[in-house]
Formats: structure tokens, C-alpha cells, sequence
């Protein structure tokens, strides 16, 4: 008899150099396509090009688009050190959020970027892929799950869920209550995980006999918790979670989950997906090295649940989110006779 607790899983959302002007603006795009943003930068690959403008442009080209004092300032501190990040550009004397869209233009107007970079949102430069995956997430993840990414900005995570669904990344910045933070915790939910989701789609998609192991990135702690749709529970134990949240009967732990935790858990569950038909060895490799990166030195809340919908199976589900990030993974063994 086959048991599966589906129904716990959300749908998976589906992440320099100082030149001359003769520099190519086309060599330079070029070299910097990449599907998402993988790292937590504030440049997009596809947006690298703004950056490379600012270096590159000479004083004349900068102050076609700039006040010369501004342009003077830019050209001042290259000289001195090369910029690498958007941060850097803001850093420079004059430079705001007005001054940055004409950086954003002049970049785009002398061809050092294209439709792949939407642009500069909230201090962060956007690629078209990382924006689409950024709305995309913005409009399905669950209430829990989209404040917990935005721990510091609960009204602007309520104004979200309100106003979705939505169409583009500015109309999201644009919303009361969101920030660059939020902009920047977001962009992360949406895009950094990829190889840890190619992992859990690889378990998901394991053959399901009478045991296996199901996993997600995405999902809905509070109805996982909560839920009495169940035939047997067994247990729940939580940590980290307001205990006013949670049922009766469920017991506290005080300490929360650390990176040795987690990764633990989900090894296991990886394990004991992969033991009839094993898993790419590529995909485990990079979605545990993906894992690693996302929890190192971080501390999570989360919970362990026992359940049974009969009498002849069983489920162990182990959910972690990060305390601050908002980074979460569920873990689900089960078997049946």
C-alpha cells in the first residue's frame, strides 16, 4: 500500500576593469550572460555592464548623461580603485537613486546592457530571469513563508499579499512597506537555491513504492503544523516557533537548529530516497554544496512531526527555516504496508 503526503508539498517556483571608450560594449555583454543570479550580489550578471560603463565611459560620454560634478566624482574615485559593486557607484559623493537611473541609461543607451537587465530596483540591479523569478515567488508562496523572508517588514509582506498578483519587480519595489532589504531578500528566496531545487526535484521525481522520501524548498510551515487532516499524530516537536501557533500537546524545545542539523536531515532523507534508484551523482554533489552555502552559520526554527493517515504507514516531516533569510526546506520519510 503506497502513503504519500503530498499534500504538505507547495509547488516548487517554476536564482571589472577600468577600459577605454574603445572598448566594446557588445565584447562585454558578451561574457556576462547568466541564467540567475547565483550569489548575493548586488549585480546581476546580465547587469555587469552598468558597472563596466562607469569604468570604462570617459569623462565626455559620463557627462552626456550626468552633471559634470557627478561625472568628475566617478572618473576621481576609478582612478584611485575600480568599481565593483553597485554599492561602490552609491558610495561616490553626489551619487543617489536619480543619479544611478542615469547611470542605468547612459549604460543601456551605450549598449553595455540589454533586455536582459530590467535595471536598477531599490539599490539592487535586476536581470530580466532573476525579476520573473522574484514576481513569480512573490505571487505563490504562502503567507507563513513570504513573511518569514521578510522578517523585518511585516507590513510590506501584508501589503504584498494583498495587492498580488504582480506583473513586474518595480511594481513590487513600489509597494508601502518594501525596501532595498526586502527587494534583496527577496531576489535571494527566488534565486539562490537552484541547485539545492534541482536536487529536490530529482527526490521528488524518485519512483514511489511502498517507503520513499519527498522534499521542498517551498511550502506552508503554518498548515503543516496546524493541519488535523490527519489519521494519527504522533508528535510535534517545534523549536523557535511561537508556541501560540501551534496545538495542543506540542512540546518545545529551546534550542534552535544549526547548519550540522539541518544538512544532517536532509542527507539522510537523500539517502534514503536514493536507495533503489540512485540519484545523478552530479545533482547530489551540487545540490548538497548549494545546501551548504545557504545554511553556514545560520540558526533556524522548524519542527519535527510523526504522523499516520491509517494504521499500516507512517510519515516523519522535519521543516527548518532560517531565522533572519527565511530560507526553508521540508524534509518528508514515509513508509506503508
Amino acid at each position: 500500500m503506497r502513503c504519500l503526503a503530498l499534500s504538505f508539498l507547495a509547488m516548487s517556483l517554476v536564482v571589472v576593469g577600468c577600459g577605454a571608450d574603445s572598448q566594446e560594449p557588445s565584447e562585454l555583454l558578451g561574457e556576462q550572460q547568466a541564467p540567475l543570479t547565483e550569489t548575493d550580489v548586488d549585480v546581476a550578471p546580465e547587469c555587469q555592464g552598468i558597472i563596466d560603463f562607469v569604468n570604462a565611459a570617459s569623462f565626455e560620454t559620463l557627462d552626456a548623461y550626468l552633471p559634470s560634478d557627478v561625472a568628475s566624482n566617478l572618473v576621481g574615485y576609478r582612478a584611485i580603485s575600480p568599481f565593483v559593486t553597485l554599492s561602490d557607484v552609491s558610495a561616490v559623493p553626489l551619487v543617489g537613486p536619480a543619479r544611478l537611473e542615469q547611470i542605468e541609461g547612459g549604460a543601456r543607451s551605450e549598449g553595455y546592457i540589454d533586455a536582459s537587465c530590467v535595471g536598477i530596483v531599490d539599490d539592487l540591479a535586476v536581470s530580466a530571469d532573476d525579476a520573473a523569478r522574484m514576481v513569480s515567488l512573490v505571487n505563490s508562496v504562502s503567507s507563513t513563508e513570504l513573511h518569514d523572508i521578510l522578517p523585518y517588514a511585516w507590513n510590506g509582506a501584508t501589503n504584498l499579499l494583498n495587492l498580488r498578483p504582480f506583473t513586474t519587480v518595480e511594481s513590487i519595489a513600489a509597494t508601502a512597506g518594501i525596501s532595498s532589504v526586502s527587494i534583496r531578500n527577496i531576489r535571494n528566496a527566488a534565486t539562490l537555491s537552484d541547485p539545492f531545487e534541482d536536487l529536490i526535484a530529482a527526490v521528488n521525481a524518485q519512483p514511489h513504492p511502498d517507503f520513499g522520501a519527498t522534499m521542498a524548498r517551498h511550502f506552508d510551515r503554518f498548515e503543516i503544523t496546524t493541519g488535523t487532516h490527519h489519521y494519527y499524530h504522533h508528535g510535534l516537536e517545534c523549536f523557535g516557533i511561537d508556541p501560540g501557533s501551534l496545538p495542543n500537546g506540542a512540546s518545545i524545545r529551546p534550542n534552535l537548529a544549526d547548519e550540522a542539523e539541518v544538512r544532517a536531515e536532509v542527507e539522510s532523507t537523500v539517502d534514503y530516497a536514493n536507495h533503489w534508484n540512485p540519484l545523478p551523482a552530479s545533482v547530489v554533489t551540487q545540490g548538497l554544496a548549494n545546501l551548504d552555502e545557504r545554511i553556514a552559520g545560520r540558526s533556524f526554527k522548524g519542527c519535527y512531526l510523526s504522523y499516520a493517515d491509517d494504521p499500516w504507514s507512517g510519515h516523519n516531516v522535519a521543516i527548518f527555516v532560517d531565522t533572519v533569510s527565511g530560507f526553508s526546506v521540508m524534509t518528508e520519510t514515509y513508509w506503508s504496508e
